[in-house]
C-alpha cells in the first residue's frame, strides 16, 4: 500500500474530478475537494473528502505545506460557449490557473497533475493524435488550456515544480453513484441515453457523409475510471522540474452510429434518431495513440470496450432518473 499523502483536488465536485477523488481516497490518501459549485455538484463530492467551497483563484487561502499534491480539474469546458464567451475561459482557466501555481509555489507544494484535453491539437492531420502532434486549437476553451500548458512548462523549468498533463478525448461511463450530469449536455453517450429513459425524442445525427465506414464521426472513447487510473499512476511517473504531457484515449474509435447502436444493444430500447448537417470543424476521425502513458505511466485502459462503457453510464442515468422521480 502507498504511503498515504494529501492531495488538493480542485474541481472535485464535477465528473472526472469526483472519480479521481474518490480512487485516491480508496488508496488511502487524504482528499481535500475545493470547488465554486458553478458546474459541479455537492453531492458529487466523494464521502470521506473534506470540501471547501470555493474558487481557485482564492486557493491561497486554503492551500499550504501540508499537501502533498494538487489534482487540477476546475475549468470551463463548453466549446461552444467558449466561443461566445472568451473572456469567461480566459479569466477562469488561464488566470485562475495562474493564481493556483502562485498558491502551490508559496505553499511549497510540488507536484500537480493537469486535467488538459484533446481540443489544444484543433483538427489534426494525421490519426492516432501524438504528443508531437501540432497544437493549433479552434475555440477559446483549447486555447486556454494550451496556454496553462505553457504555463506549467514555465513552472517546472524555472521553479522545479513536477507536473504531468494528461489530453484525453471523450469520457464516458461511470463509477458507481459518480457519473456525468451536465447541463446543458452535450456528450453523445449521456444524450443518446436520454432518448432510451424517454427524455428525449430522437438523437440528432450530424452528417452521415464522412469518409469513415459507416459515413458518421468516429471518436475515442474512454471510461472515467480507467482516466481516474491514470491520474494516480502520474503523481507516482513525475520528476521534479519536468513538463510531461501524455495523451490518454482507447486507442479505438467509435462512429456515431456504433454508439447508438450499442445504447440498443445495451438498454434494450429504441432509439430513434435523426439525420442532420454537419456541424462546422468537425473532424471526421479523433482517435488519440496512447503509447507515452503507456511507456511512461504504465497506463493502459482495462475497460476498453464499448458496451461496458455504456452499460455504467446507463446504471448511472437510470439511478438519477429513479431519484428524481
Amino acid at each position: 500500500m502507498t504511503k498515504p499523502e494529501k492531495y488538493l483536488v480542485t474541481g472535485g465536485a464535477g465528473y472526472v474530478g469526483s472519480v479521481v477523488a474518490a480512487h485516491l481516497l480508496e488508496r488511502g490518501h487524504h482528499v481535500t475537494v475545493l470547488d465554486d459549485l458553478s458546474t459541479g455538484f455537492r453531492e458529487g463530492v466523494p464521502a470521506g473528502a473534506e470540501f471547501v467551497e470555493g474558487r481557485i483563484q482564492d486557493a491561497a487561502r486554503w492551500l499550504d505545506g501540508s499537501y502533498d499534491g494538487v489534482l487540477h480539474f476546475a475549468a470551463f469546458s463548453q466549446v461552444g460557449e467558449s466561443v461566445g464567451k472568451p473572456e469567461k475561459y480566459w479569466e477562469n482557466n488561464v488566470g485562475g490557473t495562474m493564481a493556483l501555481l502562485a498558491a502551490m509555489r508559496t505553499a511549497g507544494v510540488r507536484k500537480l497533475v493537469f486535467s488538459s484535453t484533446a481540443a489544444t491539437y484543433g483538427e489534426p492531420a494525421t490519426v492516432p493524435i501524438t504528443e508531437t502532434a501540432p497544437t493549433a486549437p479552434t475555440s477559446p476553451y483549447g486555447a486556454s488550456k494550451l496556454a496553462v500548458d505553457h504555463m506549467i512548462t514555465g513552472e517546472c523549468a524555472a521553479h522545479g515544480l513536477a507536473a504531468v498533463s494528461l489530453r484525453y478525448f471523450n469520457v464516458a461511463g461511470a463509477y458507481g453513484a459518480l457519473g456525468e450530469r451536465h447541463e446543458p449536455e452535450s456528450h453523445l453517450i449521456p444524450l443518446v441515453l436520454q432518448v432510451a429513459l424517454g427524455r428525449r425524442e430522437a438523437i440528432s445525427v450530424y452528417g452521415d457523409d464522412y469518409p469513415t465506414p459507416d459515413g458518421t464521426c468516429v471518436r475515442d472513447y474512454i471510461h472515467v475510471a480507467d482516466l481516474a487510473e491514470a491520474h494516480l499512476l502520474a503523481l507516482d511517473a513525475m520528476t521534479a522540474g519536468d513538463h510531461l504531457i501524455c495523451n490518454l484515449g482507447n486507442g479505438n474509435g467509435f462512429s456515431v452510429r456504433e454508439v447508438i447502436e450499442t445504447v440498443r444493444e445495451v438498454t434494450g430500447h429504441p432509439v430513434p434518431e435523426v439525420t442532420a448537417p454537419r456541424r462546422p470543424g468537425d473532424p471526421a476521425v479523433l482517435v488519440a495513440s496512447a503509447e507515452a502513458a503507456r511507456d511512461r505511466l504504465g497506463w493502459t485502459p482495462s475497460r476498453p470496450d464499448l458496451a461496458e462503457v455504456v452499460a455504467d453510464a446507463w446504471a448511472f442515468a437510470r439511478h438519477r432518473q429513479e431519484e428524481n422521480a
